[in-house]
């Protein structure tokens, strides 16, 4: 996999393998069941690698705050509320140490399940991601299965003080948190939640009131930056919050895992990353940190004197091609991604759906999957970036349920016990035609995209500024077209975020042959969707005529000579 291009598949656990039909909304484990590590069977992680996977995110494997009670195993139960949902936030970390005890099969054995879990994915061919998450936890933390000699997050602050560089926590000394704004939960013996004093909230809520709307179900981790005070930075000597962090990652990268995804990285200081990466990866150098982040302003900093391997591309990317699925924006507007990116791009991880963001075929988006093809096409063609797929997905699940805590918005939710309807089709074999046609659409491009040089390692070239509106049938403000390419192979790319077919013919110049080092007239043209020949040829200031099918794409490969059988590009069936 060393030249692979990354192709993630992030799944939920607790989603994947829960088959159970008619759940009931805002339910408990025992009503609406939950999936587990065992679930994913080396079977079920070998046809991910088939459909084209190189890495796998399992989210939420870490210990979070959960309302089910774990207390006859030794775990300490949350006050239900300050935990949203029946199941928990996976972001409201409870326990860095342990795993989830909800995706146990045995509570006691959790830990090996994962072990065994991690194992089995490399069997498979595939490798690890789990999320890390450094800057909030539960409010109630406590890590029953921390190491021999490690002290919990909080365990030795001085509570009288809002900030202190060797705090771990942000406090709001001498007053309680204040629970008349959140939702008015008892706990068994029919009383509030208690704190004294007041933690910040996650979302840099530094004061005893957080709202409803607010991330009040975890307390905001301190690491040396004064935000209560003059925002003064505290970085020498190192804070406390820092070693105890790295500790964390370290132990964790020693469970055999390949990768880390950060969230919410911008929200904890870039020189925190510069110091730990580098410390992760002078015992595992392969080991790579993805960060979440939304401000392009931070992006440089964060590869460059953070140390992360690839940032998300939500605010470029994946906003600007949701706006041409919603027909807000023009196709060509894609170059302007690639050009306020250019020097990091291929830095970018590519997605059209996580499980923040809205499915594809909800109401509230696309109402339609296929509206994802041309999309998908640019995320996984465009250049070597990663690019990610959230389980369902390639299914077109809509995601329109109303699981309790979670309501009807387009999501999947994070906080319920629930089942996704187009993955328990799945793993029941029942899937519709039209399910299974788009699920093979998706395997067909990231295979495509591994096994093609041009796709894999070759130079992208923008085509837009020499196709516009004209008599050729090319609109930029829904047909977007760019080419990939070596000395070897050219590859043409040309999406239809429209509705109706198109009838274009997309000028190649000259420029673009300089720039691949290519010379002549090419031919063979093939469309790699497909697998079938066309009539075309490609030159310098040539045209390419080709018909597209309404929100769909051609992947159209030319060779410079005709090549043997055996050294044509193979596409799994």
């Amino acid at each position: 996999m060393t030249d692979q291009p990354i192709a993630i598949y992030q799944v939920l656990p607790r989603l994947y393998g829960n088959t159970k039909e008619n759940c009931v909304p805002d339910g408990s484990i025992e009503q609406n069941g939950c999936g587990k590590f065992n679930d994913f069977t080396l079977a079920r992680l070998r046809a991910i690698k088939k459909s084209g996977y190189t890495h796998i995110w399992y989210t939420g494997v870490i210990e979070h705050a959960t309302q089910t009670d774990y207390s006859a195993y030794g775990i300490k139960s949350d006050h239900p509320q300050v935990v949203k949902g029946k199941a928990g936030s996976p972001y409201a970390i409870k326990d860095y140490y342990d795993v989830d005890p909800d995706l146990a099969s045995s509570v006691p054995d959790r830990m090996g399940e994962f072990e065994a879990l991690v194992a089995r994915t490399h069997q498979a061919g595939l490798r690890v991601i789990i999320d890390f998450v450094p800057n909030h936890v539960a409010r109630e933390y406590f890590s029953d299965s921390k190491p021999a000699g490690v002290r919990d997050l909080g365990a030795d602050d001085d509570t009288h003080k809002a900030f202190d560089p060797n705090n771990n926590f942000y406090y709001i000394p001498d007053r309680p948190l204040t629970t008349d704004l959140l939702p008015t939960v008892y706990d068994h013996s029919g009383a509030t939640y208690q704190e004294f004093p007041a933690k910040a909230s996650g979302n840099d809520i530094f004061s005893e009131r957080p709202s409803a709307y607010d991330w009040y179900e975890t307390a905001k981790l301190n690491y040396g930056v004064d935000h209560v005070g003059d925002g003064a930075t505290h970085f020498s000597p190192i804070p406390d919050t820092w070693d105890k962090m790295l500790d964390i990652l370290l132990y964790w990268a020693g469970k055999g895992i390949d990768g880390f995804r950060c969230d919410m990285a911008e929200m904890v200081p870039v020189d925190f990353w510069h110091y730990a990466i580098a410390k992760v990866k002078e015992t595992y150098p392969k080991l790579f940190f993805i960060a979440e982040i939304y401000n392009p302003g931070n992006y440089r900093n964060y590869i460059g004197h953070g140390g992360f391997d690839y940032l998300y591309d939500k605010v470029g990317l994946y906003d600007t091609l949701r706006a041409i699925i919603c027909g807000y924006a023009p196709a060509s507007a894609i170059t302007q991604c690639w050009q306020n990116l250019d020097d990091i791009r291929t830095q970018m991880l590519h997605f059209l759906e996580n499980h923040d963001e809205q499915r594809i075929a909800s109401l509230q988006f696309a109402d339609n999957a296929d509206k994802a093809i041309p999309a998908f096409c640019v995320c996984a063609f465009f250049d070597a970036a990663p690019v990610m797929v959230y389980a369902g997905q390639e299914f077109g699940e809509k995601g329109n349920d109303a699981e309790g805590f979670s309501g009807s918005d387009g999501r999947t939710t994070l906080f319920d016990y629930w089942t996704v309807p187009t993955l328990r089709r799945n793993l029941l074999g029942k899937l519709s035609e039209k399910e299974l046609r788009l699920q093979a659409f998706y395997q067909k491009t990231l295979c495509l995209k591994g096994m093609s040089e041009a796709l894999r390692i070759g130079k992208m070239f923008d085509l837009m500024y020499v196709n516009y509106n004209g008599s050729n049938g090319f609109d930029p403000n829904r047909h977007y077209a760019f080419l990939r390419g070596t000395e070897d192979e050219c590859i043409l790319i040309v999406a239809n975020f429209s509705e109706e077919p198109a009838d274009v013919e997309v000028l190649v110049p000259s420029h673009a042959f300089e720039v691949f080092g290519m010379t002549g007239t090419w031919s063979e043209g093939t469309d790699l969707m497909t697998d079938t020949p066309i009539a075309a040829t490609i030159g310098p200031d040539q045209r390419v005529k080709l018909l597209i099918e309404g929100y769909n794409c051609r992947v159209v490969q030319f060779r410079k000579s005709k090549p043997s059988k055996k050294s044509r590009t193979k596409i799994a069936k």
